[in-house]
């Protein structure tokens, strides 16, 4: 097939390949430099956000992803418990660790452990729960007759210490107040 497998790499695999296709009309030559790479776990470029946010009754994933060469083993702590895979708490394969139906209860510091044949690392970051955001007044069906204006009304609870952003679609598609403001005009109540 043309193909060269390389089981149980070495450093001493490193280096340039060539591979060499020949038949009774000519030969050709194609080049690959394999480079052996081997770190042990280090979060210095991608550190776990200091601060997770997430709504109560929600789902957050918090995502761990040092670089490691070979791939990690990943485990999880909440505090000083460790974490396994349960009815609401899931470590993907990637490290990520996933939780459900969010409460006041999951509030803490979350570490992610990483560790190879090369050394380990940990990275750590806290998890803070927010009210749900919900709409309490949602926009009803509107009969209009042609040419005559219509309001339409949504209003949302949400945590106050977090900002607020109504969008608007019709269809499917984002109503551009700005390049539409002949047609459609949004009204802000505070």
């Amino acid at each position: 097939k043309g193909e060269l497998r390389l089981q149980s790499l070495t450093f001493d695999d490193a280096g340039m390949y060539q591979c060499i296709a020949e038949n009774t009309h000519g030969i050709i030559y194609a080049n690959a430099e394999l480079k052996i790479v081997a770190s042990p776990p280090t979060f210095e470029l991608n550190p776990m956000k200091k601060k997770i946010l997430a709504a109560k009754g929600g789902r957050v994933i918090i995502e761990c992803k040092p670089k490691a060469a070979p791939k990690p083993k990943f485990s999880w702590s909440k505090g000083t418990e460790l974490l396994v895979n349960g009815s609401r708490i899931r470590i993907w394969d990637d490290g990520s660790l996933e939780i459900i139906n969010i409460t006041k209860l999951d509030e803490g510091r979350y570490t992610c452990f990483a560790e190879n044949n090369r050394g380990k690392a940990n990275s750590t970051g806290v998890l803070e729960m927010t009210e749900a955001t919900r709409i309490t007044l949602a926009p009803l069906n509107v009969d209009v007759t042609v040419g005559e204006n219509a309001t339409m009304q949504c209003i949302a609870s949400h945590d106050p210490t977090l900002d607020l952003t109504f969008i608007w679609s019709l269809n499917g598609f984002v109503i551009d107040f700005e390049k539409e403001h002949e047609h459609y005009e949004r009204n802000v109540m505070v």
